[in-house]
């Protein structure tokens, strides 16, 4: 590992959830990959296709579009973003201050991730959102 290595800290809200405790001590951080390097990203992503992969999940999203663009380029398999549960808490947090509109901003950000490319958006905004788009 690189010195300063760190998981996403858009993490934090799911892991606080479900308090996950390792068995033997330790973090879930051991697999997953140091998010200031993307070109890392895309060599998982091309060892998970050649392992015979049907999909690469991408996650979390925003802060990864050039990922999930990159990674929809390569036509190698479907690419799922994962709109986690810290960039959920962050648009909730705005909403309860005032400071954004929630249904315009959720369809923004969702758009925003299948114009990168993604096939697949997973979202803890889904229910909402098809409600709104079904009353659009």
């Amino acid at each position: 590992m690189a010195a300063g290595w760190d998981a996403s800290a858009l993490y934090g809200p799911f892991r606080d959830a479900v308090d996950v405790q390792i068995v033997g001590g330790g973090d879930r951080k051991g697999y997953q990959q140091d998010w200031r390097n993307g070109r890392e990203a895309l060599r998982e992503i091309d060892a998970d296709v050649a392992q015979g992969a049907d999909i690469v999940m991408v996650k979390p999203a925003l802060p990864y579009l050039d990922i999930v663009h990159e990674a929809a380029a390569l036509r190698a398999a479907p690419v799922a973003a994962y709109h986690v549960s810290g960039e959920y808490a962050m648009i909730k947090a705005a909403v309860v201050n005032g400071w954004l509109d929630e249904r315009r901003v959720v369809l923004e950000t969702l758009t925003s991730i299948r114009r990168a490319g993604a096939d697949l958006i997973l979202t803890y905004h889904a229910a909402d959102a098809a409600d709104w788009l079904r009353s659009a």
